[in-house]
């Protein structure tokens, strides 16, 4: 059991976070075959991983570790691009920590809990009192002060952010269910069958895959877990179980946390794991009064900032008009005699004159030929789009041609445009 201490200033300031950025999010399908899920381009300018990385930077913490692995490149790149400004000398520190084999026995990261683990001694050298795990694939605005000062307060050996969910969709997450004063009584990972709340039998509260841990106390439990053959050296499968079961684990609820804006309503996060659900997370950024609002200036989610020119709209004549309504369309873009409603574009998309956009996602440097119409659809980084292409009109004909989802979402890569000119 970990103790408590006096304080009076922000715990943010003797924590470090670390967020777990190494996954491949492989329900994303061919979005991930080049850049971790992390990674993945989200809301016109930004990554997901930013997400995770601004709620620290805004929350005061200045310690931060990203544990990388998979195609970690693209995302490796980024985080030097756009998270370079730390200073030592203000006892900041940023570090990329890749899977590097360090363990002495030339192992990749086995599990969450191990790529802590393996990375021990650059934590220790810091000399933090507590660490906030995150992982590095949601979406979301929090302050994890107020989840230190509950971890504090309440004795725990480790506080896990936790948020209510439709019960099937908790299968996908670390489940749990809680007594009356949010002591976690068990812990479930990725459980078949999710149990429901009392007396709300179709809800779940399931993990946000958010942590707090006294540094010394966690450093324990990893030792004792790494010397343990039979785990999976996992945090949601391995170390929480084991704490509900012989210490003290306490659930902190994403709402008493969660950041708004006067505009925000609901406390919002999404898993964006799914093609759909990514689809799902940027469309409804295009709303009059989004659930998301990324124009909060007290909260602003930090990014690599290009340096671009600003979007460009040109023509107006009947059928040819350069246009965009219910939009968010980034810099750098040209909008040249074409019609886009309900979209996003991120940086250097270019819509040719005749064409029509609804209801899609272009990530960047796309080009749009002449007289193509999209629907519903997201459009890997760099695609060129033929002239006349149209997709979203004929639903058997885009599922032979492109990844289409079952709610009709079609994912469109340039491996897959190049075969239809094959």
């Amino acid at each position: 059991m970990t103790g408590t201490r006096d304080w009076s200033g922000p715990l943010a300031r003797e924590a470090m976070a670390y967020v777990l950025a190494g996954g491949r999010g492989s329900r994303l399908m061919e979005l991930t075959d080049r850049r971790a899920k992390p990674a993945v381009f989200f809301g016109g300018k930004t990554r997901i991983i930013d997400f995770a990385l601004s709620n620290a930077l805004n929350s005061g913490i200045r310690r931060i570790g990203v544990a990388t692995q998979y195609k970690a490149h693209s995302l490796i790149r980024h985080l030097q691009r756009g998270w370079s400004f730390f200073r030592p000398e203000r006892n900041e520190s940023f570090d990329i920590l890749p899977a590097s084999q360090r363990g002495g026995d030339e192992r990749w990261y086995a599990g969450t809990a191990d790529a802590v683990y393996q990375n021990i001694d650059i934590i220790e050298s810091y000399g933090p009192r507590y660490l906030v795990i995150l992982a590095g694939d949601h979406i979301y605005k929090m302050d994890y002060e107020p989840m230190l000062r509950d971890h504090v307060e309440r004795r725990a050996d480790v506080t896990v952010g936790v948020i209510e969910v439709p019960r099937q969709a908790a299968r996908s997450f670390g489940v749990m269910q809680v007594d009356a004063d949010d002591r976690i009584v068990e812990f479930l990972e990725k459980p078949k069958d999710p149990p429901g709340l009392p007396g709300r039998p179709e809800v779940a509260l399931a993990s946000m895959g958010i942590y707090v841990f006294e540094v010394s106390f966690l450093f324990d439990q990893l030792r004792r877990d790494a010397a343990d053959p039979q785990s999976g050296h996992d945090f949601g499968g391995d170390i929480i179980p084991y704490i509900v079961r012989n210490g003290k684990a306490i659930a902190h609820r994403f709402e008493r946390s969660c950041v708004r804006s006067a505009e925000e309503r609901v406390a919002y996060w999404r898993d964006v794991g799914t093609v759909d659900a990514y689809w799902e997370a940027n469309i409804d950024l295009t709303a009059v009064v989004p659930q998301l609002d990324l124009y909060d200036r007290s909260w602003p989610i930090w990014t690599h900032a290009e340096i671009t020119p600003p979007a460009k709209f040109v023509h107006d004549e009947a059928g040819r008009r350069g246009e965009a309504i219910s939009s968010l369309v980034s810099g750098n873009c040209i909008v040249s005699g074409a019609s886009v409603r309900r979209s996003l574009l991120f940086t250097g998309v270019h819509a040719r004159s005749y064409s029509r956009i609804e209801e899609s996602v272009i990530l960047p440097d796309v080009t749009i030929g002449r007289h193509a119409r999209l629907k519903k659809v997201v459009v890997d980084r760099g695609v060129t789009i033929p002239e006349g292409l149209v997709v979203g009109e004929d639903p058997e004909l885009d599922a032979t041609r492109f990844r289409r989802t079952e709610k009709g979402v079609c994912l469109i890569t340039q491996a897959m445009i190049d075969r239809l000119a094959g």
